[in-house]
């Protein structure tokens, strides 16, 4: 009979554990905030929630009726539409521009100043006594500098003799009131 005892036994807590496990997979899902599909994290205002599975999130917040939850604006998408319309308007302008067809009479260099625009007479006069332009060696692209004229350097070496005359004269005005002051 110990051998019927220990089988029936055996039955039994195998039916008991197929009831459990039955049981486990009819039980109703367990809400949504529990199985981990919002993310949640306190703010000063009351609480940020994030939608795991897709991605939305809303602010929460408790007022006099209780607690009441409110899609933030997705931004994300926004910039998706605008990325989508300047490349279409890129296309469309890539497609233009291959309809138009080689410029002719396209040159490599700009034209000097003095052939691109008519000489006014509004221009002041410092204009007229400018040095032309440095033009480019032909064939190659290297820039001539011009030297500087006897009158350019004149002025120059005046400039620096009167500023170097004013320098002795400061450091002899300093040296004069240490020398008083001691």
């Amino acid at each position: 009979m110990r051998s019927a005892t220990s089988s029936s036994t055996f039955l039994i807590s195998l039916g008991a554990a197929m009831l459990i496990a039955g049981g486990a997979a009819a039980a109703p899902p367990m809400p949504d905030g529990e199985n981990g599909r919002y993310a949640m994290s306190a703010t000063p205002d009351g609480v940020l929630r994030l939608d795991t599975r897709t991605g939305a999130m809303s602010t929460c917040s408790n007022s006099g009726a209780g607690w009441a939850c409110y899609a933030i604006p997705d931004e994300r998408a926004a910039m998706d539409a605008e990325i989508g319309r300047l490349q279409a308007d890129n296309e469309k302008l890539t497609a233009e521009l291959a309809a138009r067809g080689p410029v002719v009479g396209k040159i490599d260099e700009a034209l000097p100043k003095s052939d691109a625009l008519p000489k006014d007479e509004s221009q002041p006069k410092s204009d007229s006594l400018r040095k032309p332009e440095p033009k480019a060696a032909e064939g190659e692209r290297k820039i001539e500098i011009p030297l500087p004229s006897d009158r350019d350097m004149d002025r120059m070496m005046s400039f620096l003799e009167k500023a170097w005359r004013r320098l002795i004269e400061m450091a002899n005005r300093v040296q004069k009131d240490v020398n008083g002051k001691i």
